[in-house]
């Protein structure tokens, strides 16, 4: 998961200014329709998106613009008095991008925008609801941008965005501190970028000095909480957006058929859609649920080290990496071949792991294997391909090796299978192969199992007992 301190030095503008691949993104238009613009505090409207804000104002469509926050947060304290600056901060700065432009604010505590997730939904759903004309474009701060109210604010969005069919723009905003151009969680594949013309550009620069109490020093000299770098690069005649379109059979306010049938597993072309779309299609970086499960994991395995380990569908490494610390050899493997180049990336400092881009349909990589982790990978085969690939795992597992499973509990319209069907499946081939359940977790979410040809606890392997 990316971590930043934006009192530390960030990335230098000019490193950003000089990358010809921003002067090379796609150029967009403006929104055709009505606009919603979401932001997770004040100032991250102007910041990330007062020049699209300005640019409809000035053709008299201007946006609804939201704020999900009081901004109330200061060195980790709430201060009442700072939400007042920063909401009358706001009014100021709307006035100069589109005068007359009364915002909604949700007034959420700041920094607890996951706390209150179900509440933010609901509110922004019912006021999508409201919208007539309805919105046809939200605009809401990157998923991947490494601050938790931007995080969340942006997955409801794109949750909205989704049930609704409607078009969401995503602006990165803290990405241009903690990030390089060639971290490989930019998304260069689907960034694009809007041209300000000169007067939606000045309005834009005049409404980021109106939020004073983030980009100038404070009275104690402290430097401005947004710094200069950010200014810059986000302030250079040109804004950057992540664009999601929606997809052609989608219908709004509808429960999606299920495209992984039973009977014929996912198609590999839903996996490769996915990382054209995103190079990290499921967030495995930056989402706490996917940390503790990663947690979870290496916590379960039953031996401190492992010899030769085999991973089935690493997408982007992240978990490979935790391997890597726990294993002489690792031998990762996925369908989609920029997965591969990203775990590659990921891994690049484990020379002991190997990379492969294969379909588990064809069969598993030659063994033999002390650890077989097949993690958020079964409910996308059907039951030929599923009992093939776990057949194949415990011929090829030693006779002290160790099969951990760990998958999803919820429904999800691309999956064959649920995550409990997937287990129950799984247990009933290896209980063919004469391979014991040592370990069980579950919560609403998560269900993980540790099987093994070698049923002794931990405490017996480690001479406890």
């Amino acid at each position: 998961m990316v971590r930043f301190d934006a009192r530390e030095p960030g990335t230098p503008a000019a490193v950003w200014l000089s990358e010809p691949r921003l002067e090379d993104l796609p150029r967009l238009g403006l929104p055709e329709g009505p606009t919603l613009v979401l932001a997770a505090h004040p100032d991250d409207e102007t910041i990330g998106a007062g020049g699209l804000i300005a640019e409809l104002a000035l053709l008299g469509r201007p946006p609804l613009v939201v704020i999900a926050t009081d901004g109330a947060a200061a060195a980790g304290e709430v201060d009442g008095a700072l939400a007042e600056r920063r909401a009358e901060e706001l009014r100021e700065a709307l006035e100069q991008l589109a005068p007359g432009l009364e915002p909604v604010l949700l007034a959420l505590p700041d920094g607890e925008v996951r706390e209150h997730r179900a509440d933010l939904t609901a509110r922004l759903a019912a006021l999508l609801e409201e919208q007539e004309p309805s919105i046809t474009t939200i605009v809401a701060p990157w998923r991947d941008d490494a601050h938790r109210d931007h995080r969340i604010l942006g997955e409801v969005a794109a949750e909205l965005a989704a049930t609704r069919g409607t078009t969401l723009w995503e602006y990165p905003l803290w990405m241009w501190h903690w990030a390089t151009p060639e971290t490989p969680q930019v998304p260069w594949a689907r960034m694009h970028r809007l041209l300000l013309q000169g007067e939606a550009a000045a309005r834009r620069a005049r409404a980021v000095d109106c939020h004073t109490s983030q980009v100038t020093p404070s009275a104690a000299g402290e430097p401005p909480v947004v710094p200069h770098d950010l200014r810059r690069i986000t302030g250079r005649g040109a804004e950057t957006f992540v664009v999601t379109r929606p997809e052609r059979d989608q219908v709004a306010h509808a429960q999606p058929a299920r495209t992984g049938t039973p009977g014929e597993g996912t198609p590999a072309d839903h996996f490769h859609a996915a990382y054209r779309r995103r190079p990290d299609p499921w967030h495995l970086r930056t989402r706490w649920y996917e940390q503790r499960k990663r947690d979870l994991t290496m916590a379960a395995l039953p031996e401190e080290r492992f010899g030769r380990a085999l991973e089935v569908g690493c997408s982007v490494g992240v978990l490979t990496q935790r391997l890597a610390r726990r294993c002489e050899e690792v031998l990762a493997i996925d369908v989609v071949p920029e997965a591969i180049e990203s775990a590659r990336q990921a891994t690049r400092d484990h020379p002991h792991v190997r990379l492969e881009v294969r379909d588990v349909r064809e069969g598993l990589p030659a063994g033999p294997f002390d650890l077989v982790v097949l993690s958020e990978v079964l409910y996308y085969l059907g039951p030929e391909a599923l009992t093939g690939l776990v057949e194949d795992a415990a011929a090829q597992l030693t006779p002290h090796g160790v099969v951990l499973a760990c998958h999803w509990r919820h429904d999800v319209e691309h999956h064959a299978r649920s995550g409990d069907d997937a287990h129950e499946a799984l247990a009933r081939t290896l209980a063919g192969e004469g391979i014991e359940r040592t370990a069980r977790y579950a919560d609403a979410d998560v269900l993980l199992e540790v099987y093994s040809r070698d049923p002794r606890s931990v405490a017996v392997r480690s001479g406890l007992l």
